[in-house]
């Protein structure tokens, strides 16, 4: 759907980490383009008067109050997938258009999520830390293979796709549970389309691909662990929130985890959270997109998504261009 912006006056602001190299379309197209990463909330707030379009990831928040401060704004556009920090009703009801970038840094978070997997497996981050306190643990480090072992997929979008393929690779039983998905596409891909009761009894390993919603929030969650085999091992490299983290917590100290590997958090950074003090617990910062590959990616699509966005052309990706489409008709 064509979504078009009532005039070309005005800024567009960079306000968190986006590749440099992926937005020289944007300047040789001559818009005004802002850099400004990593800016704080309020100066960001001092500088939104004639910004027709902001760019962020999911470090900026944008709710109600930063919408009201851009009376100029025509566009927020997210680059990489989730929207979830972005109050996208709050930016219909003022005729805002919410961008995002689904593509771009699906290798990365895949090539991520089976790192950790191997990682949990053989407790490789624990052995570098002990072999550095100057302790030989070969003993207390022993770990488990992947081959013939079953993994649960929990969302088999276009990361959950991948380590599909990937692990089915290894040898490794794939179970997937994913509602919108067919059982021929996941057999095509190596694996097994079953209900969420089959799946937490059986799986050995499961990693979390679901996008964030209410409804994932609290997904896995003590009744979820009750159920899951003995020793199970968990990954997130989703968003936080998925997990009870507090509900993680129990379920490692009493044995039922044999380990976990986080990388998305209910809160980033996760200072003072009592997961980070276990040892079974492999921490990493939100990195699961961080190559330099996927991030020229996805500010590459990103910034022709803007161009033709603010060129008038159809624009790919804009979540809300129905609810935008219907206001406009309706004459609000």
């Amino acid at each position: 759907m064509t979504v078009a912006p009532p005039d070309s006056a005005g800024a567009i602001l960079v306000c968190d980490d986006v590749s440099d190299l992926g937005l020289q379309r944007l300047r040789d197209a001559g818009y005004e383009l802002r850099n400004r990463a990593g800016i704080s909330r309020r100066e960001l707030l001092k500088e939104l008067a004639d910004v027709r379009v902001l760019m962020v990831r999911s470090r900026t928040r944008v709710d109600a109050a930063l919408l009201r401060a851009a009376p100029q704004l025509q566009l927020v556009a997210r680059a990489g997938f989730p929207v979830d920090t972005i109050d996208v009703a709050a930016a219909t009801s003022r005729g805002v258009a919410v961008m995002n970038s689904p593509t771009g840094n699906e290798v990365a978070a895949a090539e991520f999520s089976i790192g950790l997997l191997y990682s949990l497996a053989r407790q490789i981050p624990q052995a570098a830390a002990y072999l550095r306190q100057g302790r030989w643990e070969k003993r207390r480090l022993r770990g488990v293979e992947l081959s013939g072992k079953t993994l649960g997929v929990l969302g088999m979008g276009a990361v959950g796709r991948i380590v599909v393929q990937r692990a089915a690779s290894m040898q490794m039983r794939v179970l997937v549970h994913d509602p919108a998905i067919g059982a021929a596409e996941v057999q095509a891909l190596g694996g097994e389309l079953v209900s969420w009761d089959d799946l937490l009894p059986q799986c050995d390993f499961i990693t979390i691909h679901v996008s964030p919603s209410e409804r994932s929030r609290g997904l896995i969650g003590d009744e979820a662990f009750e159920h899951m085999k003995d020793r199970v091992r968990i990954i997130n490299c989703s968003r936080g929130g998925v997990i009870d983290e507090q509900a993680l917590v129990r379920a490692i100290r009493s044995g039922k985890v044999a380990g976990a590997a986080i990388d998305a958090w209910d809160e980033e950074p996760p200072l003072g959270n009592p997961l980070l003090e276990l040892r079974e617990v492999i921490c990493t910062p939100h990195l699961v997109a961080t190559t330099f590959e996927a991030q020229i990616n996805v500010a590459r699509r990103m910034a022709k998504q803007i161009d033709d966005f603010l060129s008038g052309a159809e624009a790919d990706n804009v979540i809300n261009a129905q609810a935008l489409g219907a206001k406009r008709a309706a004459g609000e």
